[in-house]
């Protein structure tokens, strides 16, 4: 497909038109909904496309949206940045890592802070960089922080794949991956939040399949609708949520058919589950521990596990966020961003005291990144 084409195509997804029209499809058919939707968009990127193009203003107002945990930067819990800022403390020593996770607050730096302090801690555009990387320093030990949700845990696979194959003996893995099922499940259980829809994420379930959402509908009789991340997509997704909560129906239903089936990438699939296992509990920042939420590497790679071989320096000791931060409230679907008090003040992304902040899918940053749109 040529440029012009993708852009026709994505063009069409944005077409103000359309987005008018479906709006007004929803508002329709939301005149007989019995109850008011609280929809929670479990992906940062959902959210970031419901603020951008103001999509709650769009709806009626017995239609909400509840922010939700998908964010992989945002529910890093600060004991777990700690322990990439002293790996890359360590003598010769390269610490690797994605995107927004150097900027985020551990308990008292950031990885930024100590990459200005003179360690070397680098961003990847990509995971296979980190061969490369290994490969160029063979006196040095390089430690690759992983994040991410199903949608990046493959390439870490492939990575790990590849360091055995290549014998690659310098390169090293901490794995902080993380299941967006599980965390939802306890989001549900808690019961605060009182949620009736999902709009599913979709690039997680391009390589898990849509599948993973079942025990949602079939637990707590909540529709899961996984929908695309342009406006008409969500705006769709809604539509087919409406029409679920109307016909008094709590289904599993595809709406970024395009790109998702229900059993999803089984290759993808099989690369992860040969190279990492469940956890037995991970912590998320804001929700607390949750059992088999999170990956670890399998214990016949041990000799790669960053987190066992340099156990001993790693802190243990769970810390909690700075008291003026509410971004675990926010995850949990509990608060909007507007709620906290140094909101676009004391923590802006370029002061940020939390994560949500931080990250460009955190629920804060899209808030403040389109508060134009809001006013």
């Amino acid at each position: 497909m040529s440029e012009l084409q993708l852009k026709d195509l994505y063009d069409g997804f944005r077409n103000p038109d359309t987005i008018r029209s479906l709006a007004k499809q929803i508002a329709d058919e939301a005149k007989n909904l019995k109850m008011p939707l609280r929809i929670m968009e479990v992906c940062g990127g959902h959210t970031h496309t419901i603020m951008k193009y103001g999509l709650p203003q769009l709806l009626p107002d017995t239609i909400s949206f509840i922010h939700g945990p998908g964010c992989p930067v945002c529910i890093m819990p600060k004991e777990r940045i700690d322990h990439a800022i002293a790996l890359a403390k360590m003598e010769n020593t390269i610490l690797l890592t994605l995107g927004d996770m150097i900027r985020v607050p551990g308990s008292k730096t950031s990885l930024a802070q100590e990459r200005a302090a003179g360690y070397d801690i680098r961003p990847l555009y990509t995971p296979m960089d980190a061969l490369k990387i290994a490969k160029e320093n063979p006196d040095k030990r390089v430690v690759f922080f992983a994040i991410g949700f199903e949608t990046t845990t493959p390439m870490t696979a492939a990575v790990i794949k590849a360091t055995i194959e290549q014998n690659i003996t310098n390169l090293f893995f901490h794995i902080n991956h993380v299941l967006v099922p599980p965390a939802v499940d306890a989001i549900m259980a808690d019961g605060k939040a009182q949620i009736n829809a999902f709009i599913g994420p979709s690039h997680v379930s391009v390589i898990s399949g849509a599948k993973i959402y079942q025990p949602l509908p079939d637990k707590y009789k909540t529709p899961v609708v996984v929908s695309g991340f342009e406006p008409v997509d969500v705006l769709q997704g809604i539509l087919m949520i409406v029409r679920q909560q109307v016909q008094e129906r709590a289904d599993l239903e595809i709406e970024y058919t395009r790109s998702v089936t229900m059993e999803g990438n089984t290759i993808a699939q099989k690369l992860i589950d040969t190279y990492l296992q469940p956890r037995s509990h991970f912590r998320w920042r804001g929700i607390g521990d949750i059992p088999d939420s999170a990956l670890e590497i399998r214990p016949e790679f041990a000799y790669l596990d960053a987190e066992k071989i340099f156990g001993d320096i790693l802190p243990n000791e769970p810390i909690d966020d700075h008291k003026l931060c509410i971004c675990g409230t926010i995850l949990k679907g509990l608060a909007k961003p507007m709620e906290c008090k140094v909101f676009g003040t004391a923590c802006t992304p370029n002061t940020p005291l939390g994560s949500c902040m931080v990250s460009s899918e955190g629920a804060c940053n899209a808030y403040y990144r389109y508060a134009g749109v809001l006013a």
